[in-house]
């Protein structure tokens, strides 16, 4: 049996965003990048620091979803759904300006963060400095953030029943994501590209059958479960090297292509252990792999 170790979290409850990037990667739309949830959640992290919280890491998170509103529309005989873009002033000649149509979503999320470097008597400070931040204009998968529910830090064992039931009992309803590249994988293995491998877990089946002289329709995919197509970071596709009148003059570049795998959406009910839900970052130097993922062996 593994080990359970006692995590400290910072538990952000119901957060509501307005208007995040739902634009995922270049071919899928929907709920964030695991990119944008550690993102914003390093950004905090740097602003704590600057605070005088010098010691404090944010080592891993978790997400859950209890509201989702995509903006799109699709009306009566259309075939495919619609961007709904935001009305931009006119310009000089009365006239609306050219834009790139961006997709949005509205969220109604709250964060698991695990974090260590924190004192027991700095805690309620760190936590009023969390409030702070969150209240003060700051992005949340490039979406404003309007309020949010409640800020308050636990320890955890992992794999502690009474515990996790508490934590768990603080998400529902909702639905925590999951990364599901196993099911990538054992498609992969059997022969099929990764673009294949992906819609073979997304597409619906359809199959009808004659049953006392009426048709019997029936729609199913491959696997049970809110299976869902996610974008977990980057794999570079160029060498690393300087870039004309790059941002940050000592940091080399490369060329990127997003990463995309699929994920699932399961209630916290489901959960058995905080590793389960738990993102982190991992790097890949060898092969030029920026990812965000989960270890279940920890």
């Amino acid at each position: 049996m593994k080990k359970s170790k006692i995590k400290n979290i910072l538990l952000l409850s119901h957060i509501k965003v307005q208007n995040a990037n739902a634009l995922s990667s270049p071919f899928t739309i929907g709920f964030p990048a695991m990119t944008a949830w550690l993102g914003a959640t390093h950004a905090l992290q740097r602003k704590l620091n600057a605070d005088g919280f010098k010691d404090l890491r944010f080592n891993a998170i978790a997400v859950v979803s209890h509201h989702a509103n995509l903006q799109t529309h699709k009306g009566v005989g259309d075939y495919v759904h619609s961007i709904i873009g935001t009305s931009n002033p006119l310009d000089k000649e009365g006239k609306r300006p050219a834009f790139i149509e961006e997709a949005r979503i509205h969220l109604d999320v709250s964060l698991l963060i695990e974090y260590e470097g924190i004192s027991r008597e700095d805690k309620e400070k760190f936590e009023a400095r969390v409030a702070h931040h969150l209240h003060s204009r700051m992005k949340l998968a490039g979406g404003d953030i309007l309020n949010f529910k409640n800020i308050e830090t636990l320890k955890v064992k992992s794999r502690d029943d009474e515990q996790l039931a508490r934590v768990r009992r603080k998400l529902m309803p909702g639905y925590v994501l999951v990364e599901r590249k196993d099911l990538m994988i054992e498609a992969m293995e059997r022969g099929l590209d990764g673009i294949d491998a992906l819609l073979d877990y997304l597409v619906i089946h359809n199959s009808c059958e004659q049953k006392n002289e009426k048709t019997l329709w029936t729609k199913k995919r491959k696997a049970s479960g809110w299976i869902v197509p996610i974008a977990v970071g980057f794999q570079g596709i160029s060498e690393l090297g300087k870039a004309k009148n790059q941002r940050d003059a000592e940091k080399l570049h490369c060329f990127a292509e997003a990463l995309v795998t699929l994920g699932e959406f399961k209630m916290p009910y489901k959960i058995e252990s905080l590793d389960e839900i738990l993102w982190q970052y991992s790097v890949d130097k060898e092969h030029g792999l920026y990812l965000c993922e989960q270890n279940n062996n920890n």
